[in-house]
């Protein structure tokens, strides 16, 4: 693959952090709009948004931008991610949650039922995130499973 200036990587990077996740991120917005967040012209905007396109990095469209597989692989991020679920102890919830919210996941949720929590982890960040969770008081139990492929 072409290498990527440092200017494209940030559009990608601003794109997917802005982005909806479905199999994609998508983003709905008006290219004047993110030309002034990156400080730059509308002109300079398309001929990174043009290469991104070209390197099948994004999709384009009228009013949405997708990241693909091959963008997102570029941002080192996973379709198929790792999800964990924890158990934690009554009286350590709050303290937990807190901890919690300092992990670096793509997403968090305090669930009710069997478990206690569920995270949205990146697969390459799972060892991470597990040796972290093991290391907060409170933490009973997580079991960990990996996405293989999404089914829509």
């Amino acid at each position: 693959m072409e290498a990527l200036t440092r200017r494209s990587i940030q559009l990608l990077r601003m794109l997917h952090e802005k982005g909806k996740s479905t199999n994609t991120y998508t983003l709905r917005v008006k290219q004047n709009d993110l030309a002034k967040q990156l400080g730059i012209s509308r002109q300079a905007l398309n001929v990174h948004l043009r290469k991104l396109r070209d390197l099948n990095c994004i999709r384009t469209g009228r009013g949405f931008m997708d990241i693909t597989e091959t963008g997102l692989n570029v941002l080192g991020v996973s379709s198929t991610p790792a999800f964990v679920f924890i158990k934690v102890s009554p009286r350590e919830r709050g303290k937990v949650y807190e901890e919690i919210k300092r992990l670096t996941v793509q997403r968090a949720f305090r669930v009710a039922g069997d478990i206690d929590a569920l995270l949205m982890v990146e697969r390459n960040k799972l060892d991470e995130v597990l040796r972290k969770l093991s290391s907060i008081d409170g933490v009973k139990d997580t079991k960990s499973y990996v996405a293989i492929e999404p089914l829509r």
